[in-house]
């Protein structure tokens, strides 16, 4: 695990996830949709603001903000 890994997202590679990006609503739903109809499982995790140097925006409104991770979709 790099010193930028949580515990959590260590389990969730270890799993199969990808972590893809930050976002927030409106393309928050686009990208889950859009993974979706590409055959992806998508989980999503609240964003850590001390986990990358963003901008002050983010620092004040953090919980509107998810990780998009996607695994491709088992058979069945």
């Amino acid at each position: 695990m790099t010193s930028s890994e949580s515990e959590p997202e260590a389990a969730l590679l270890a799993e199969g996830w990808q972590r893809c990006f930050v976002a927030d609503e409106p393309r928050l739903s686009e990208a889950v949709e859009t993974y979706r109809d590409l055959g992806y499982e998508v989980k999503l995790l609240p964003f850590t603001p001390d986990e990358s140097a963003c901008s002050e925006c983010v620092t004040q409104e953090p919980d509107r903000l998810r990780v998009i991770y996607i695994r491709k979709r088992g058979p069945g």
